[in-house]
C-alpha cells in the first residue's frame, strides 16, 4: 500500500525516482504535508462494527450519566463517520449536550471532508444497514438533511460539539485529558516500538477510569496491553487502570 502511494506521488509530482522524492521530502516540509493524502489510507464507515456502538450505549456511556462534562477524542478520525456515529449514540442516550469532542487527523483535506459531513446516497444506503443493527427505532435519515444532489449532510446539532484539528500522533502534543479515546485501525501501520510510544501517550491523556477503544485489526504487544485493563475483549474496549 505504501509503495503504491509513493509511486502515485512520484508520478504526480514528476520526480522520476524515489531518491528525488526522498530529497524533496527532507528539504520541503510543506511538500510533505501537501502530499499526505497520497500516502495515507482513509478507510472508515458509519456504525462500523455495530456491536461496538451497542456496547458504548449499554455499558460504557452509562458511567458518565452523572458527570457534568464528557470529553471524547477521536484520533485518526478520517472523513468523520466514526465521529458522527458517536454523536448519534450520545444523542440517543441523552449525553450529547454535555459532550466536547476533539477529532484529529494527519490529513488536512480529509479533515475538511469530515467537517462538511457530506455523504453520497450510495454510502447512506450502506450506513443505514449498520445503523439498523444498532438502533431499533428511528431512521438514519433523521440525522441528516439532503441537498439538491441527494447528498446527505449531518445536521448541525450533531456537529456543534466537535472541534476538528490537524494533528500528528507521533509529534504533536495534546493539552487536554479525555474520558474516552478512540483510535481505531490507525496503529496497524506502526511498528511495535512506535505502537508502545503511542499507547503510553494515550494513557497519559486518559482521565482516571477513562476508556480507550482500539480497532479490530490493531494488534498490540503484551507490554502495550499491560498498560490498560480489558473492559470488553470482543469490542476491543480497554480502561485506564
Amino acid at each position: 500500500s505504501l509503495k503504491r502511494g509513493f509511486a502515485r506521488l512520484i508520478t504526480k509530482k514528476k520526480l522520476d525516482s524515489v531518491l528525488n522524492l526522498w530529497s524533496k521530502i527532507l528539504g520541503d516540509k510543506q511538500f510533505f504535508l501537501e502530499s499526505i493524502d497520497e500516502l495515507t489510507v482513509n478507510l472508515t464507515e458509519m456504525f462500523r462494527n455495530p456491536e461496538i456502538w451497542v456496547k458504548m450505549k449499554e455499558d460504557v456511556l452509562p458511567h458518565f450519566k452523572e458527570k457534568k462534562n464528557l470529553d471524547v477524542w477521536h484520533a485518526g478520525c478520517s472523513s468523520g463517520e466514526e465521529v458522527y456515529s458517536m454523536a448519534i449514540v450520545l444523542k440517543d442516550i441523552g449525553l450529547l449536550n454535555k459532550t466536547n469532542a476533539t477529532a484529529t487527523d494527519l490529513s488536512k483535506s480529509i479533515l475538511e471532508k469530515a467537517k462538511e459531513g457530506k455523504y453520497s446516497a450510495m454510502l447512506m444506503k450502506k450506513y443505514g444497514k449498520s445503523f439498523s443493527e444498532y438502533i431499533q427505532h428511528g431512521s438514519l435519515d433523521d440525522c441528516f438533511k439532503y441537498d439538491d444532489d441527494n447528498h446527505a449532510i449531518v445536521k448541525d446539532e450533531l456537529k456543534k460539539h466537535i472541534t476538528f484539528k490537524q494533528h500528528n500522533l507521533i509529534h504533536d502534543p495534546m493539552f487536554k485529558t479525555y474520558d474516552i479515546i478512540f483510535c481505531r485501525n490507525v496503529m496497524i501501520y506502526f511498528d511495535d516500538a512506535l505502537k508502545l510510544q503511542i499507547l503510553k501517550m494515550f494513557l497519559s491523556k486518559l482521565k482516571p477510569g477513562g476508556f480507550f477503544v482500539l480497532g479490530y485489526y490493531d494488534m498490540i504487544s503484551k507490554e502495550g496491553k499491560d498498560l490498560f485493563e480489558v473492559f470488553d475483549s470482543k469490542t476491543r474496549i480497554y480502561r485506564k487502570k
